[in-house]
C-alpha cells in the first residue's frame, strides 16, 4: 500500500499543503518547528483516527479555523481510494471515502500505517497505559472490529465505576443488584479485548525479539535478548478462548466485590493490565540505557509493522512505515542497520532536522525545508 497524494487544510501549522509521493523512501529534511512532523502525524491520523502526539483533537486544528481536513489518495495495486477526515475543534469529526460520507470507524483499515516517533520512548519508560495503547492500536489495525469492542469496554467500565462509587455511599440492595448486570456487560467486552491482546502478543514476540537483536547487534550478547509478557492480576494462562477469559474475569469480580465497592473502583480487567518488557535479566523500565530504550521502542514498532505486513500477504496491503526523527538518536551502526531494514517496506516516510542525521547511503526522494514552509 502507498499514498500518492496528501492534502492538508488548516491542519496544525498548514493553512494549505498538497504533496505528491511515489513508492519507496521519502525524507522530509527541515529545521525543528518547520512542520515536518505535522505531515507524518496527519498520515498516522488517517490510519488510527488519533494523533500519536496529543490525546485530544483540538490542537490539530489551525488556530484560524474550526475544521481541519486531511485527505490522502491510497493505492493498492490497481485499486485506488481517496480517504478524507474532517477534524472539528468542537463537535463530531466526519469522514468521506471517494467523496461519499461514511461513519468514522468505517475508514479504519483503509489506510494502514505504523509510526515510530520520539514519544514512543514512553513505551519503555512510561506508565502501563502507554503499553496498553500500543498493543490496542495493533489489535485494531489487525482487526478493525475491535474498535467497537474497545468503545464498549470503555463505556461499561465508566458505568461500572460510577455504580461502585454510588454503592460506596449507599449499599442499597436494589442498587447493588444492578452491579451484576454491569459485571456481565463489562466482562463481555473486557474478555474480548484481553483475548485480542493475548493473540497479538503471542504472534509479535518473535519479530520483536528479532528486531531488537538486529538493531542492537553491537551490544553485549546478554543485552541483545528481550522478553515480553502480558501482566495481569488474573491468571489467564489456562484460558484458550474469549469465553474462558470471561469466566475468569467474572470470578475475579465476584471475589473482589466487597473491596471494589469499598474503594469505589474496578480493580480487575484490561484497564489494569500491563506488558512486562525485559532486557537480559532486568526489567526494561528503570534499567535500560538511553540507547537500549530507543532500540526497544523502535523494535516494538518494527515488529508491529512486520506482523501487519505478514497478515497482508503482499505489498499491496503492507502498511506505510513512518520514522519521525529517529536516526539522530542512533549511533552509526544502528543507523545503517535501520536504513537496510526499511528497504522491505513499499513506502517509508522519514523526518530529519539535517542531512547529517541520515545514513549517507539512504536512497529515495528528499523534500526540502522550502517546500514544507507554511
Amino acid at each position: 500500500m502507498w499514498i500518492s497524494r496528501l492534502s492538508l487544510r488548516n491542519y496544525r501549522s498548514y493553512p494549505e499543503l498538497d504533496l505528491e509521493f511515489e513508492p519507496g523512501v521519502t525524507t522530509f529534511v527541515a529545521d525543528n518547528g518547520t512542520g515536518k512532523t505535522n505531515i507524518v502525524e496527519a498520515i498516522g491520523y488517517l490510519a488510527h483516527l488519533r494523533s500519536h502526539r496529543v490525546a485530544f483533537d483540538a490542537p490539530l486544528v489551525n488556530e484560524s479555523a474550526h475544521t481541519a481536513t486531511v485527505s490522502a489518495l491510497v493505492n493498492r495495486d490497481q485499486r485506488h481510494a481517496t480517504v478524507e477526515v474532517s477534524i472539528q475543534s468542537k463537535g463530531a469529526n466526519r469522514a468521506r471515502v471517494n467523496r461519499s460520507p461514511v461513519k468514522m470507524k468505517e475508514i479504519l483499515g483503509l489506510v494502514s500505517c505504523v509510526v515510530f516517533a520520539p514519544e514512543d520512548l514512553s513505551l519503555v519508560r512510561g506508565e502501563p497505559a502507554e503499553r496498553r495503547s500500543w498493543i490496542d492500536t495493533l489489535v485494531v489495525s489487525r482487526n478493525p472490529r475491535y474498535s467497537s469492542v474497545i468503545t464498549d469496554f470503555e463505556r461499561a467500565l465508566k458505568q461500572r465505576n460510577a455504580l461502585l462509587k454510588r454503592l460506596r455511599e449507599d449499599r442499597d440492595p436494589g442498587l447493588e443488584a444492578t452491579l451484576d448486570i454491569w459485571n456481565m456487560a463489562y466482562a463481555d467486552s473486557a474478555a474480548e479485548l484481553v483475548y485480542g491482546r493475548q493473540r497479538i502478543l503471542a504472534d509479535i514476540v518473535e519479530p520483536l525479539q528479532e528486531n531488537f537483536a538486529y538493531i542492537a547487534a553491537d551490544a553485549r550478547l546478554e543485552r541483545q535478548g528481550i522478553k515480553a509478557r502480558y501482566e495481569s492480576r488474573i491468571d489467564y494462562s489456562q484460558a484458550e478462548s474469549a469465553a474462558e477469559y470471561r469466566e475468569l474475569l467474572l470470578a475475579a469480580l465476584e471475589r473482589r466485590r466487597t473491596t471494589e465497592i469499598e474503594r469505589g473502583v474496578t480493580l480487575h480487567g484490561p484497564g489494569r493490565d500491563d506488558l512486562a518488557l525485559t532486557i537480559g535479566d532486568h526489567p526494561a523500565k528503570g534499567y535500560a540505557s538511553h540507547g537500549e530504550t530507543w532500540s526497544l521502542a523502535l523494535a516494538m514498532q518494527l515488529a508491529g509493522w512486520d506482523l501487519l505486513s505478514s497478515d497482508a500477504g503482499s505489498s499491496a496491503e503492507q502498511p506505510v512505515l513512518v520514522l519521525d526523527d529517529v536516526f539522530a538518536e542512533l549511533d552509526t551502526g544502528r543507523r545503517n542497520r535501520l536504513a537496510l531494514r526499511i528497504t522491505a517496506a513499499e513506502q517509508v516516510f522519514i523526518t530529519a532536522a539535517v542531512d547529517g542525521d541520515l545514513p549517507a547511503d539512504l536512497e529515495g526522494r528528499r523534500i526540502s525545508q522550502e517546500r514544507l514552509l507554511p
